[in-house]
C-alpha cells in the first residue's frame, strides 16, 4: 500500500481534510533522505488486463480475446492532458483506467516527437506565470533526476507516475475503437490491443477524451468541429473572412551532434531539394535540434492523410539537413551529425469536440474573470499558421498575437455538449479556430487534464454529470478550493476554504526579506511576478536557518499540514534539446526551494513535538499527514534551502 510521510492512503482519507470533495490526493514525492523515503510498491495486476487463459471472443475476431473492465473514469489518450486527467481523478479516489495508442506517454511531449511543453508563460516572455500542480510537480522531478536531458527518462517518469498509482490501470498499444451510448450517455468503450490479440470492453462512469483527435468523441457520436471559423461567426477579428476547412500543419522534429570529426551526409532520392529561396522567412541559425516550421499537411486531412504527411515531412527534414551539410552556407556543420529524426508526426490541429460553451478570442483578450466556472489558465499568444505550411516559403511560417494576460478556461469547454457524461481536455476542448491556437499548448492541455480529473471524481462521488457540477454553483465553488488546495492556478480566485485553519492563525518568523511578510503564507495566493513579495515570505538563511510559526487564540485540531514553496516561476522549465530553450533554464533542483525542514506543533503541555522532517527536497507542494492533534501553533524549522540565500514559503494549510 502506498504510504504518504508515514500515513497509508486509508489514514488519509480519514484525516484529512476537504471541501465535500475525496480527500485522497497526495503528491507521492519521492525525495532523497524525507521520511518516506520511497513509497511502498505494488505490482500492477496484469493477470487483470491480460488473462492467460481467456477464452470470451467476438465472433468476427476470433483470434482475439476479450476483457471486460469497469472503473469510475476511463480516460483515452495518454498525452499530457491524459496524464494530468488520469493522475488527478486518482489522487481524488476515483479507480481509472488509461488507453494509450502507443507505448510511450506524453504524446508530442515524448522521445517519439521531443517537443518542449510550452504554455501560459509564454517560453518565459511571462515570467510568473508557469503551470503549477501536477505538471509544476512532473517537470521539477524531471529537472532534478534527469540533469543531462534524456527524452527516455522523462517517457519512464510518466509511466512510473501511473503504474505507482494504485488507482490507475494503464493500457498502452491499445486503441479506442468503439463506443455503446444510451440515452447521451456513454455505457461502454471498446478498444484493442493487437500487439496482445486483446480486446477489452471497458464500463465506467465517466469518460474523457484526450486523444487530441477526438477518437472517442467520434465513436460515441459527440458534435465537434473542423477547420477554421468566419470571423462573423464570433466577431473574432483575428480570423478568416470565410470558413473553411485548412488548419495548422504538422511537424516532424529531428537532432544533431558535434563529432570530433567531418560526418557526411548523403540524402535519399526522395529527399527535396531545399535552396535558400525556400527558406527566407525560416532562418538556420543552429541545428542541435530542428525545426517547428518543417510543417506540412495543414490543406489536408491530418488523421487519414498522415501517411503521405508523414512522408512529405521527412522529405523535408532531410532535404533541409542536406542543405545545412552540403549547401556550402553552413560550413561550420561539418563536424555535425543527425542522430535522431521523429517518425511520427506531431499534430497541431485535427478535429475539437463542442461543449455546452466555445471559448473564442474576444472572450480571452477581455480579462475574462467573468467566468463562474474558471479551472485553469492559459497565455500563449495566438499563434496561426498558414495551412501551406513549408510549401510557402514566401508566406512567414506563424503569426503570433500576444495577449497581454494570461486567461481563464471554464469548465464548460471541457464536456461534451451532447454525451452527457464525456469530459475532454487537451487541444480537442470546444474553443473557436482562433482559441485554439493559444489553448492548443501542452502546459495548457495539461492544466486542463487536471481539471477534469479531479471533476470526474467528484462527480462520481457525487453521483451527477458534469453539467450538474456547473448548475450547482455552491459545489461548484468548492470544486475551484479543490483545484486551489492542488496547486492550479485560477486567474482571480484565491483559497477561501473554510475547513483551512491556517487563515486564522497569526504568523510570525525568524526574519523577513524587504517587502515580504510572514503573513503572506496565509493570503489566499501562490505567485508573484519576478522581484514581487506580495504573495510569499522571504526569510534570510542564518546559522540557524529560518523559521515560520502559525499561532492561534485557542487550540486547533490539526491532522494535516500542507506547504507550498518556491520553485522559481520566474524561469521557463521543460525538457527540450534547443539550446536557445535550455539556456533560459536552470536545470536541476530549483535555487529558490526548500530543502531541509522539519514541521513542529506545540502541545497543549507547552512541548514541541516533530511531526515531519525532511531532507533533500526539490518539490514546491509537500503535504503532511500527521497523528491529529489539538495544537495552538504549527512552526516550520528551515535548514537549507537548494542555493538562494533565504527561505521561501508561499502557503501554508492546515487541516483537521
Amino acid at each position: 500500500m502506498h504510504k504518504t510521510d508515514g500515513w497509508n492512503r486509508r489514514d488519509f482519507m480519514k484525516h484529512a481534510g476537504g471541501l465535500g470533495i475525496l480527500s485522497t490526493y497526495s503528491l507521492f514525492v519521492r525525495v532523497p533522505g524525507a521520511a518516506a523515503d520511497a513509497p511502498e510498491f505494488v505490482t500492477p495486476d496484469f493477470e487483470k488486463v491480460a488473462p492467460s487463459g481467456g477464452t470470451a471472443q467476438i465472433a468476427a475476431e476470433p483470434n482475439m480475446t476479450v476483457v471486460s473492465l469497469a472503473c469510475d473514469f476511463l480516460v483515452a489518450g495518454g498525452g499530457m492532458a491524459g496524464v494530468c486527467a488520469a493522475l488527478s481523478a486518482a489522487r481524488h479516489g476515483a479507480k481509472v483506467i488509461l488507453v494509450q495508442n502507443r507505448s510511450r506517454l506524453g504524446g508530442n511531449a515524448s522521445s517519439e516527437v521531443r517537443m518542449h511543453i510550452v504554455g501560459a508563460d509564454h517560453h518565459g516572455g511571462r515570467p510568473g506565470w508557469r503551470e503549477g500542480g501536477i505538471l509544476e510537480e512532473l517537470r521539477l522531478e524531471d529537472s532534478a533526476n534527469n540533469p543531462h536531458w534524456s527524452w527516455e527518462l522523462w517517457d519512464l517518469l510518466l509511466y512510473d507516475k501511473l503504474i505507482s498509482e494504485p488507482n490507475i490501470t494503464l493500457l498502452l498499444d491499445t486503441y479506442v475503437y468503439g463506443a455503446t451510448v444510451e440515452d447521451d450517455l456513454i455505457t461502454e468503450v471498446l478498444a484493442r490491443s493487437d500487439t496482445t490479440e486483446h480486446i477489452y470492453r471497458i464500463t465506467a462512469t465517466h469518460y474523457a477524451d484526450c486523444t487530441g483527435d477526438c477518437r472517442l468523441g467520434l465513436e460515441a457520436g459527440a458534435a465537434f468541429r473542423t477547420g477554421h471559423e468566419s470571423r462573423d461567426k464570433w466577431n473574432e477579428s483575428l480570423a478568416p473572412q470565410t470558413e473553411g476547412p485548412e488548419t495548422l500543419g504538422s511537424s516532424i522534429m529531428f537532432t544533431s551532434k558535434k563529432y570530433d570529426h567531418p560526418v557526411p551526409f548523403t540524402p535519399p532520392q526522395w529527399a527535396r531539394k531545399i535552396t535558400r529561396e525556400n527558406l527566407q522567412h525560416r532562418g538556420i541559425r543552429s541545428w542541435e535540434y530542428g525545426y517547428w516550421w518543417i510543417e506540412w499537411g495543414g490543406l489536408h486531412n491530418a488523421i487519414r492523410d498522415n501517411e503521405r504527411i508523414r512522408f512529405e515531412l521527412l522529405s523535408i527534414v532531410l532535404g533541409v539537413w542536406d542543405f545545412i551539410k552540403n549547401s556550402g552556407e553552413h560550413p561550420d556543420s561539418a563536424n555535425w551529425g543527425m542522430d535522431w529524426v521523429g517518425m511520427i508526426p506531431g499534430k497541431r490541429s485535427s478535429r475539437r469536440l463542442i461543449g455546452p460553451h466555445t471559448l473564442t478570442q474576444n472572450e480571452m483578450v477581455d480579462g475574462n474573470d467573468t467566468f463562474d466556472d474558471a479551472v485553469a489558465i492559459g497565455g500563449w499568444p495566438f499563434d496561426n499558421h498558414p495551412p501551406t505550411g513549408f510549401d510557402d516559403p514566401e508566406v512567414p511560417p506563424f503569426e503570433s498575437i500576444r495577449i497581454d494576460e494570461v486567461y481563464n478556461i471554464p469548465l464548460r469547454v471541457m464536456y461534451s455538449a451532447n454525451i452527457h457524461n464525456l469530459f475532454m481536455a487537451g487541444r480537442n476542448i470546444s474553443a473557436s479556430h482562433v482559441a485554439f491556437t493559444s489553448t492548443r499548448v501542452m502546459g495548457t492541455c495539461a492544466v486542463e487534464g487536471q481539471a477534469i480529473g479531479t471533476a470526474a471524481a467528484l462527480c462520481r462521488q457525487k453521483d451527477i454529470l458534469p453539467q450538474q457540477l456547473y448548475d450547482d454553483k455552491t459545489l461548484l465553488a468548492s470544486f475551484q478550493q479543490r483545484l486551489l488546495r492542488d496547486d492550479q492556478t485560477i486567474k482571480g480566485v484565491h483559497n477561501a476554504d473554510p475547513a483551512d485553519v491556517a487563515r486564522q492563525a497569526t504568523v510570525t518568523a525568524s526574519g523577513e526579506v524587504e517587502g515580504s511578510r510572514a503573513a503572506h503564507v496565509i493570503n489566499g495566493q501562490t505567485r508573484d511576478l519576478p522581484h514581487q513579495w506580495k504573495n510569499r515570505w522571504g526569510g534570510p538563511m542564518t546559522d540557524d536557518g529560518a523559521w515560520l510559526m502559525l499561532e492561534w487564540d485557542a487550540p486547533q485540531k490539526i491532522g494535516h499540514v500542507q506547504l507550498c514553496f518556491d520553485s522559481g516561476f520566474s524561469r521557463e522549465l521543460t525538457l527540450s534539446e534547443n539550446n536557445w530553450v535550455r539556456n533560459r533554464q536552470k536545470r536541476g533542483t530549483q535555487p529558490e526551494t526548500v530543502r531541509d525542514y522539519r514541521v513542529l506543533c506545540r502541545q497543549e503541555n507547552g512541548d514541541w513535538r516533530e511531526v515531519a522532517a525532511v531532507t533533500g527536497n526539490y518539490q514546491r507542494l509537500r503535504r503532511h499527514d500527521i497523528d491529529p492533534m489539538h495544537t495552538t501553533a504549527v512552526r516550520i524549522e528551515i535548514t537549507a534551502t537548494n542555493g538562494n540565500p533565504e527561505a521561501r514559503i508561499y502557503e501554508v494549510r492546515c487541516y483537521a
